[in-house]
């Protein structure tokens, strides 16, 4: 069956992490701990998604920034917490972004932000990357009280639109994300944005590229 919803994985995939790292430079002298947190970040979620635990990517994110300065003995001040996390908050769009989403909606997908992030998180990234009118709805894992890569959270947004889950194809630059929806029926492309290898032991997708541009004219070319 044709994919004719295009869900899109937000952090690191629509929105660029890089302009954190000067704030992680400058905490912990060098930027790379910015990729360091964003692990520890999808770690715990992943780790509370399969223990039951009640809480949300926010939480998660303050807990787990605290977390990696204290193992580097650094005393982090509120004001330093709120900069970061509201940088989080503020991530620009990838400059490819705006031109492939125009893209799809004008052959006649439906493109929607799916994200492991609060609602109101996603929504506040979203409208300050100026990404408002470009996407069709916006739906947050949060609601159904998991992260990806549940099986929960595919269905949960299958259900919310209303579609069969051989209709919906993910876009997302985290291969475990691709394979989690894969496994249960999605169809997967992957951006890949930072030049590491796909995981081998995933489940492939028949769309890969290096630009979101090329991705979504892969998207088209599969409706022709």
């Amino acid at each position: 069956m044709k994919q004719t919803t295009i869900l899109f994985d937000i952090n690191e995939t629509v929105l660029n992490l890089t302009v954190l790292r000067p704030k992680f430079k400058a905490i912990f002298g060098d930027e790379h701990y910015t990729d360091t947190w964003f692990s520890m970040l999808l770690h715990a979620s992943t780790v509370s998604m399969i223990t039951g635990v009640n809480t949300n990517f926010a939480t998660l994110s303050k807990i787990m920034l605290e977390t990696l300065a204290a193992k580097k003995g650094i005393q982090l001040t509120t004001d330093v917490i709120d900069d970061v996390l509201g940088g989080f908050s503020s991530l620009p769009a990838h400059d490819d972004i705006k031109t492939a989403l125009t893209a799809l909606r004008a052959a006649g997908f439906r493109v929607v932000a799916f994200s492991n992030s609060s609602l109101s998180l996603i929504e506040n990234q979203i409208n300050n990357a100026g990404l408002g009118p470009y996407f069709d709805e916006v739906i947050s894992v949060e609601e159904a009280g998991t992260f990806k890569p549940s099986p929960t959270a595919y269905q949960f947004a299958a259900t919310k639109l209303g579609q069969s889950k051989d209709q919906l194809r993910l876009v997302a630059t985290h291969d475990w994300d691709i394979h989690g929806a894969m496994s249960v029926g999605l169809q997967g492309a992957y951006i890949d944005r930072s030049g590491a290898p796909y995981n081998p032991l995933y489940i492939k997708p028949d769309i890969y590229a290096l630009t979101m541009d090329a991705i979504a004219a892969q998207i088209i070319a599969t409706d022709q």
